[in-house]
């Protein structure tokens, strides 16, 4: 090991990859990388939705309160998902180190990942969460500055909708945890309302990771969403005016917090 990557994995912060006990060859792929790349990392076994009791599954989502917040029920997939990262921040913030890694099982890392990860731990700019990740391009980006070779760090002018993997700082993920449960949306869904958790979340561009398109057929909650469609035309106009509702409310409260220079 070269002296630059022993440095690396000293100051490393901890790394987490979720991942299902069923989906073994995302976690062969997950390792596989991420040893090329010599970074070190944990496996997190996630919470299976499917396996919940309708008792837990009422005590963390609130099926009420996703009728007026969201616009689609959550499938129990969403759950479990949910649960996974909650979990993953009661570690963090209980953990000695400043902050952590948090990757799903269906990434693919640039090989310059390490680095990116060096230069935010390194950083001293007092964001709460930076996004490594993005399905689509942001087309205005605020506060934007270098972070290191050939990437940026900036503050996206709507947060990305994806967990595919993020860095965390501690005190955040603490923040995160004690207003987790009940649930209501999504976990992505909740981290794009900056003005109701607080926190500052950035985005490196380019991003440094993608999603792995070889794994996307055995991606559950998409798989289960797909299964749901259909019903009457009275149901499809129902649900269009949910979705009409739920983006006007977001996109509402979106700009009013940015106007506002949060």
């Amino acid at each position: 090991m070269k002296q630059s990557e022993r440095k690396m994995c000293a100051d490393m912060w901890p790394v987490y990859v979720i991942n299902m006990a069923d989906n073994v060859a995302r976690m062969q792929s997950c390792t596989s990388a991420l040893n090329a790349l010599g970074i070190p990392f944990e496996r997190f076994e996630a919470v299976n939705g499917r396996a919940l009791s309708d008792a837990k599954a009422s005590a963390v989502y609130d099926a009420d309160a996703n009728q007026r917040m969201f616009r689609l029920p959550l499938v129990r997939g969403e759950l479990g998902c949910y649960l996974s990262h909650i979990e993953l921040w009661r570690r963090i913030a209980a953990g000695n180190a400043d902050g952590a890694i948090i990757l799903e099982d269906d990434f693919t890392a640039s090989p310059h990942f390490p680095q990116v990860l060096a230069a935010l731990i390194a950083d001293q700019d007092p964001w709460d969460m930076v996004k490594l990740f993005a399905r689509r391009r942001n087309k205005v980006m605020l506060n934007r500055r270098n972070l290191c070779d050939g990437f940026e760090i900036a503050r996206p002018y709507q947060i990305p909708n994806t967990t595919l993997g993020y860095v965390i700082r501690r005190d955040a993920a603490g923040r995160l945890l004690a207003r987790s449960a009940p649930f209501a949306r999504p976990i992505d869904e909740d981290h794009k309302r900056f003005w109701e958790h607080g926190l500052d979340i950035r985005l490196v561009m380019p991003p440094p990771l993608s999603l792995n398109a070889d794994l996307q057929h055995s991606d559950t909650i998409q798989a289960t969403r797909k299964s749901l469609r259909g019903g009457s035309l009275a149901v499809k106009l129902k649900q269009g005016l949910r979705n009409f509702k739920y983006r006007f409310i977001y996109l509402t409260a979106l700009h009013v917090n940015r106007l506002r220079g949060r």
